[in-house]
């Protein structure tokens, strides 16, 4: 009967608290030979004082959704992928974090220094961060952060035993000269060394690589430390079934506070599903079981968005919609190399036939009527709009009598005599490149569409074995190099971006000196010339720019939108009412 109760009991509880009361209350409780009723009495007494130490399950503000890709790791050193991003987000910080106008700004790291010849950077960190609390450090806070942590959370990335995939993001670290490229002088100043310099190394800072970490935490669960996280971030991991529910809890002593001084962050929880079939986790939301929605799916596309992409009428009094660019360019690419690929003599090789193609089709349609305007026509240049260096660098739009002038100066007037054209994509992109097909074809082109698997469709691009394909590019770093460098002669694949084998003297020249330029308004109008430049040649076609959807339930507030579709919950709250 007590061991019935009990059980109950423990299932109400939703605090640690709480939970050790029950604890107390187990070892409290004896038989009382003729009083049957002290033994309730003492529970009773005993849970009603636990009650006034913490909140009911009903009181908890939780922000609740869904990932149905799952998350692999919650180690920073693997989040590769947009949903370890967001976990990671969440539990972990690094020297500088970006704002919603992707600005560096300070993080861990209170103020820095950059060397006048850009490759000594020298960090000032905050003395008030300290690691989430774990029974392997002395101090019951959580040990403090020191610039000695950064020196390990930097080597760890680069070390092959690891195996990050964020490695990378050190490439331009000096590691030749005598001293270490990462060098802590004292606690708190950290100062890094680069071969070369690198601008926008301070925004690839930024990313969750970057974190920080505990080395005598690493230490003690090694690969295990995936599923036990202890990092600086706003909220710790409380609870972790995998394929199932994930649940993170408030960090009482995180350092950062808003503009008026209150500690953040406001939620006590977080709690994340991983209903893999996205019709079912839309179902809840819209059933109000979850508080937000990222993108849309095509199987509810019309169900919730009008056709030129405004929430429609039914769900305005539950939800709201928040769009905003998205860091991601969608294109379709030549291989323009002559001397590698399928055939040598595809017509692509062909600069007037990739300029038909590109004046050949109506992207504003296109996105109207395939994609709800869901994206932004991509009438401008590579580097898309959301980045600092965005400038409408005018590109190629719907000119039918111009594609026809390309194609007779090709030789080949209305197309006559010009061989079929096979296009390369994916099921997902292939209604896209049917509203292309068919629009060519008006002008007397014949395109002819294969359709691959994705993993497939990347590495027969990336091994230079397809003349004319569909790709994407979403930054790694929002900085317009990131694109630009898909262009640079020395990044060919497989070793490199540059797919499309494009390569031209002027364009390398431009590259090599927006390295040096450290001054960002002046690299930003190397970085509009470069993208000129390429548009002359036309090794790609631009198809449309994408956009970050939020579907977010009118309870919450301050959840926000960036062009990275970063999820930061530092500074959202939940509100009686809504769904």
């Amino acid at each position: 009967m007590i061991s019935k109760i009990l059980s109950t009991i423990k299932k109400d509880l939703v605090q640690d608290s709480a939970y050790f009361c029950l604890l107390m209350l187990k070892q409290m409780i004896r038989p009382v030979p003729g009083n049957p009723y002290l033994l309730f009495l003492l529970a009773a007494f005993l849970l009603a004082s636990c009650a006034k130490r913490r909140k009911t399950g009903e009181d908890l503000t939780v922000f609740r959704y869904n990932e149905p890709g799952g998350i692999s790791s919650l180690d920073p050193a693997y989040a590769r992928n947009l949903s370890n991003i967001w976990g990671c987000n969440q539990l972990y910080n690094g020297l500088v974090e970006l704002d919603e106008h992707l600005k560096v700004k300070p993080a861990i790291a209170r103020s820095w220094e950059i060397s006048s010849d850009g490759r000594a950077y020298t960090f000032h960190l905050r003395d008030d961060v300290h690691f989430h609390p774990h029974a392997l450090f002395q101090d019951s806070l959580g040990r403090k952060v020191t610039a000695h942590d950064f020196v390990y959370s930097f080597k760890r990335i680069v070390d092959p035993g690891v195996a990050s995939p964020g490695a990378w993001v050190f490439r331009a670290v000096d590691s030749a000269r005598n001293v270490p490229c990462f060098h802590a002088k004292d606690d708190s100043t950290l100062v890094i060394l680069l071969k070369k310099p690198f601008p926008p190394f301070l925004s690839i800072l930024g990313m969750k690589y970057c974190s920080v970490v505990p080395r005598e935490i690493i230490d003690h669960f090694g690969r295990d430390f995936r599923r036990n996280p202890i990092g600086t971030g706003p909220f710790y991991l409380k609870y972790w079934q995998e394929g199932i529910k994930l649940v993170l809890r408030k960090n009482k002593h995180y350092f950062q506070k808003d503009e008026h001084g209150d500690p953040l962050p406001y939620l006590d929880a977080v709690s994340v599903t991983f209903l893999m079939d996205k019709q079912s986790a839309f179902l809840e939301f819209i059933k109000g079981k979850l508080d937000f929605m990222s993108g849309i799916d095509p199987a509810y596309k019309d169900e919730v968005l009008t056709p030129y992409g405004h929430l429609r009428e039914k769900y305005r009094d539950r939800f709201y919609l928040l769009t905003e660019p998205y860091l991601n360019t969608e294109y379709l690419g030549f291989l323009v190399d002559q001397k590698t690929g399928g055939r040598r003599s595809s017509p692509v090789r062909n600069e007037y036939i990739r300029k038909a193609i590109n004046y050949g089709f109506d992207r504003e349609k296109m996105i109207t009527y395939l994609r709800n305007n869901i994206g932004i026509p991509g009438i401008y240049g590579f580097v898309p709009p959301g980045l600092p260096s965005f400038d409408s660098v005018a590109g190629y739009s719907y000119r039918p009598d111009s594609s026809r002038l390309f194609l007779s100066k090709a030789g080949f007037p209305n197309g006559e005599g010009l061989s079929a054209i096979t296009l390369s994509t994916t099921a997902e992109y292939l209604d896209l490149c049917k509203f292309i097909q068919h629009q060519l074809g008006e002008l007397g082109m014949t395109i002819e569409l294969q359709v691959n698997p994705p993993a497939t469709n990347a590495q027969l691009i990336a091994g230079s074995r397809l003349d004319f394909f569909r790709a994407s590019w979403i930054a790694d770093y929002p900085d317009a190099e990131n694109y630009l460098s898909l262009f640079y002669s020395k990044n060919f694949s497989p070793s490199g971006p540059n797919y499309t084998h494009y390569q031209n003297p002027v364009f390398d020249k431009l590259y090599r000196r927006s390295q040096h330029e450290l001054v960002d308004t002046s690299r930003y109008r190397i970085y509009r010339e470069m993208d000129r430049v390429m548009l002359r040649d036309a090794p790609v076609v631009i198809l449309y720019y994408d956009e970050v959807l939020r579907f977010v339930n009118k309870r919450i507030t301050g959840l926000g939108i960036n062009p990275v579709n970063l999820l930061d919950l530092r500074s959202v709250r939940v509100h009686p009412g809504g769904s």
